[in-house]
């Protein structure tokens, strides 16, 4: 009876993992593929792929799992504590993202703001027009 129920458990999980890997834009048969499946994560998390090998070091896997699922979280607009459900109770969380309403917004740019913006060129109107200097104002 426990296999029973533990093999309900992996295909409900194998369900949910997959209805996200999808929304994210990836193959959701990725989520079947040992190693595969977390080097997608890693992508979706927003994390460079090669923090996968990083899972395979003792301790720095904590650490880096635990990123990971912040990046999840934080990709399909859920906070912090929401990633960190992700880490430590997959089994809750991950339904509730597969199965619910968040949507992917795909990778944040966390970079300096743009630059400003300079203010647009005359257009030429096709005469052989020079331009003019504005008017002056009265009083000046």
């Amino acid at each position: 009876m426990r296999q029973i129920i533990a093999l309900l458990i992996l295909i409900f999980m194998f369900a949910a993992m997959w209805k996200v890997y999808v929304k994210a834009g990836q193959p959701g048969w990725g989520c079947i593929i040992p190693i595969y499946n977390a080097y997608l994560l890693c992508i979706i998390g927003g994390k460079p792929g090669w923090w996968v090998l990083l899972m395979f070091i003792p301790v720095v896997n904590i650490v880096v799992s635990a990123l990971v699922s912040i990046g999840v979280a934080e990709q399909f607009g859920k906070d912090a504590g929401f990633g960190i459900g992700l880490w430590l109770l997959g089994v809750i969380f991950f339904p509730i993202l597969g199965f619910g309403s968040a949507t992917y917004g795909g990778p944040v740019a966390i970079a300096a703001p743009a630059p400003a913006m300079a203010p647009p060129m005359p257009q030429p109107t096709g005469q052989d027009e020079p331009l003019q200097p504005p008017p002056a104002q009265p009083g000046q």
